[in-house]
């Protein structure tokens, strides 16, 4: 008999809600708006676009690691929780990196998370389909506030998969804290994460600052969706793209900066920017290979097994529970 997935909204995605945080962040000392809003229909394909950039280097450096060491990476999962495990899927998306995990890593149960329900439903659909025997969850989830599953969701031992580097967008004390959360999570199982590592000044800023200009349509893009859900008159023309690696922070920043003096306007709301000021909508924190297993080992967890590319500028950690 074939499955069929089932979905659960953890949290309800009401735009209203999250509106009093957004204008605040804009009214900061130093504007800033959360990457999470990035990723509307035409962000997410945008981002899509990068990732086909010859400067972004980490999705299909981290696919060649996979390539080269998933069978291995597989044998020691099995060693440390036997053959039984689920594979929870952090920010699954469209599910396809976790999908090519199946045929080695053979999860009883996939749980795919992400910030709605509905972003997942046409993904997991097919997937049931490729997959008729396995057991498939979606989890609408902002774990980026808390990564918080009901026990009732899943069995474990489970591997908690958290690829494309996307930990680089919380700040060191946020990463331990989802670490730990994850640690929770895994139920005795273990963390598969992809993590960027640091490298040369040249070519991380480039990977944030494309000479197409992919990645500064995706960041200008987040004001058109700003003027769509929180009411904002943004004018695109009157921001450019700033993008660049901070060596002392190890961390790249990418912002929004005022062409001209201008005011933004909102219900209820107003800001002022002059020329050259700024809104931050990213961090992304790069690691050293010693720094991110140090932090895995404060977050409880042990056995951490690290493979990385030729030039050792992106890591997978494997780490058990």
């Amino acid at each position: 008999m074939v499955r069929t997935p089932r979905f659960i909204q953890l949290q309800p995605v009401d735009d209203a809600r999250q509106m009093p945080a957004l204008w605040s962040g804009l009214q900061a000392p130093v504007a800033r708006v959360s990457p999470k809003y990035f990723y509307d229909a035409l962000g997410s394909r945008l981002f899509e676009a990068i990732t086909e950039l010859d400067e972004y280097y980490p999705t299909r450096t981290e696919a060649a690691i996979f390539d080269a060491h998933s069978a291995d990476m597989a044998a020691r999962l099995r060693a440390h929780v036997g053959a039984a495990h689920d594979l929870i899927d952090l920010g699954a998306g469209s599910c396809a990196k976790a999908a090519k995990l199946f045929p080695l890593f053979a999860p009883r149960r996939y749980v795919a998370v992400d910030i709605s329900v509905d972003f997942l439903k046409h993904s997991l659909e097919c997937l049931q389909r490729a997959h008729p025997d396995m057991d498939m969850l979606g989890v609408g989830l902002d774990f980026s506030a808390a990564l918080a599953l009901p026990a009732a969701l899943y069995e474990g031992p489970a591997l908690v998969f958290y690829p494309g580097s996307s930990i680089g967008n919380f700040a060191p004390d946020e990463a331990l804290r989802l670490l730990r959360e994850a640690h929770t999570a895994a139920r005795g199982g273990a963390l598969l994460i992809g993590v960027d590592l640091v490298k040369d000044k040249a070519v991380l800023d480039a990977a944030y600052d494309d000479a197409l200009g992919v990645t500064a349509a995706f960041n200008l893009n987040v004001l058109r969706h700003l003027n769509r859900i929180a009411g904002t008159d943004f004018r695109l023309a009157d921001w450019r793209h700033v993008a660049f690696f901070d060596p002392e922070r190890s961390r790249i920043e990418m912002h929004l900066e005022a062409r001209q003096s201008l005011t933004v306007q909102w219900p209820g709301g107003e800001r002022r920017f002059a020329a050259g000021e700024r809104i931050l909508t990213e961090h992304s924190w790069k690691w050293t290979r010693a720094r991110f297993d140090a932090l895995l080992r404060e977050a409880g967890f042990g056995d951490v097994a690290c493979w990385t590319d030729a030039r050792d500028g992106f890591a997978v950690f494997l780490a058990c529970a």
